[in-house]
């Protein structure tokens, strides 16, 4: 598996902010326990590359550093850190679509900010530019299915590509929650909103309806938006998934049978890198881990 992933993104930090450096740091540290992980380097994106999911109005606010959003805050660097998180799902990406399972661990996330507006921790959308990137390719995929797991409903992504005919987006999302989107579905766009606390039992019965989704919409190429906020001790949400739930839908997603990528969303808990660990695990190992808890 390879890991794209820069000790840079931790360089931004809000006290108190629920998405802090700690967040990937631990992460890392324990995915370098495991030799077959490959780390790589991420490098930030280009300004055209934003431009293919968000607006011209929306990159220059980001770059000035002039807005008051009190849950996505402007700190200093925070343009190149997002350039930085987005140019690492682009690699991660590419090196998917040439037949390499590959995870981006960075910040910030990416799949609340639509193409006119940052929020929810999210500054640019980093699934929506890589997948936006490889679209344009001459030799990229046709079809793209987006899966999103976070907890949360990524109405950012749901923004950028509604109605596009090339792109599926699937979501699975507690409901009620932020940002109060994702009760319907509609055109290209299929929302799996599921009740506060639920487990995984019922969790992964709504996960292979969805999966059914992107079966039938014949991906070339599979883009993971990867939120582990639905773990049933994460401080922002209600849900009650276990560690080794994520090792299932880890499984699950690698038999569709397609090339596959998948970038960092949520998870706040201090058990988010157990919960990564055990997601890549099922997905490149097929297996689940027989401690899932501590």
């Amino acid at each position: 598996m390879k890991i794209i992933y820069s000790p840079e993104c931790a360089g931004y930090e809000m006290p108190g902010h629920p998405e802090s450096p700690r967040r990937v740091l631990a992460s890392a540290e324990l995915l370098k326990q495991k030799p077959r992980h490959q780390f790589v380097a991420a490098q930030p994106c280009v300004e055209a590359d934003v431009l293919r999911a968000h607006s011209k109005r929306l990159l220059e606010t980001v770059r000035s550093g002039d807005f008051q959003e009190p849950d996505t805050p402007s700190l200093p660097g925070i343009f190149g850190h997002a350039l930085r998180s987005a140019g690492a799902a682009i690699h991660a990406a590419e090196l998917a679509w040439k037949g390499e399972p590959v995870f981006s661990l960075m910040r910030p996330p990416g799949h609340h900010a639509t193409k006119e507006q940052m929020m929810g921790f999210c500054y640019f959308n980093c699934i929506a530019i890589a997948v936006a990137r490889l679209l344009e390719a001459k030799d990229g995929p046709k079809r793209v299915a987006i899966m999103d797991f976070d907890c949360h409903h990524g109405n950012g992504t749901q923004d950028i590509f509604y109605k596009h005919e090339r792109v599926l987006y699937v979501s699975l999302h507690q409901y009620p929650c932020y940002p109060g989107t994702g009760l319907e579905s509609a055109f290209n766009a299929h929302n799996y909103p599921v009740a506060p606390h639920t487990e995984e039992k019922f969790y992964l019965e709504v996960f292979d309806k969805a999966l059914g989704e992107a079966r039938k919409f014949g991906p070339d190429l599979i883009a993971v938006s990867a939120g582990f906020d639905a773990y049933r001790r994460d401080p922002i949400t209600q849900m009650g998934l276990e560690i080794g739930t994520f090792a299932k839908l880890g499984q699950r997603l690698a038999a569709l049978k397609r090339p596959m990528f998948a970038v960092l969303e949520g998870g706040y808990s201090s058990k988010l890198p157990k919960c990564i660990d055990a997601f890549l695990d099922g997905w490149e190992l097929g297996v689940v881990p027989k401690e899932t808890e501590e």
